[in-house]
């Protein structure tokens, strides 16, 4: 059963509304994937923060219009179902791993930043680490050489209490 006028606009504001916030989306087609393996990716993108939905491919191309995904309309052909994120890999990432357990699932097309990325480009997106991930490594990069003077000082300290230690024993022996 077909929505009515008003559904339809609904759903287009409310693809509107997460497109406006959005830096990437990744198109794929889904045909022949059993519902319980949609079910399964669903769940992952939820957790992830991605916002996943099998649209009309008429009604997305009116949620991308005027924006910096509109290049992205070009790809909207077939059963799609699209990945819609904040985070800049995340919509990509939920997808390609998918992706690699379901050979059913096709990466057609994304779009990150504006810029069009083939299915190449959305694996090379999906194979950066996620934002958590690189401040992690980037706090670590920074604490590098602070915890490596602190260690260096508290040899140094360890060393000079040793040095002290047997001096004080040394002049007790020799008193005796």
């Amino acid at each position: 059963m077909g929505l009515n006028l008003n559904d339809k606009k609904a759903v287009v504001e409310e693809v509107s509304a997460k497109v406006a916030t959005a830096q990437t989306i990744v198109v794929a087609e889904y045909r022949g994937i059993q519902v319980s393996h949609l079910t399964k990716l669903r769940a992952t993108a939820r957790a992830q923060g991605v916002y996943l939905r099998v649209l009309k491919n008429t009604l997305a191309r009116r949620s991308v219009e005027g924006t910096q995904f509109a290049s992205l309309a070009d790809s909207m052909t077939g059963p799609l179902i699209y990945s819609i994120s904040d985070d800049a890999v995340a919509a990509a990432k939920v997808i390609n791993d998918f992706a690699k357990t379901n050979d059913k699932l096709v990466v057609r097309a994304g779009n990150y930043a504006g810029k069009q990325l083939d299915v190449a480009g959305v694996t090379a997106l999906a194979s950066i680490p996620s934002r958590e991930v690189l401040i992690s490594q980037l706090l670590g990069v920074m604490l590098a050489p602070v915890s490596g003077f602190a260690r260096g000082l508290a040899a140094l300290a360890a060393k000079k209490g040793e040095g002290s230690e047997a001096a004080p024993a040394a002049e007790e022996t020799a008193a005796a």
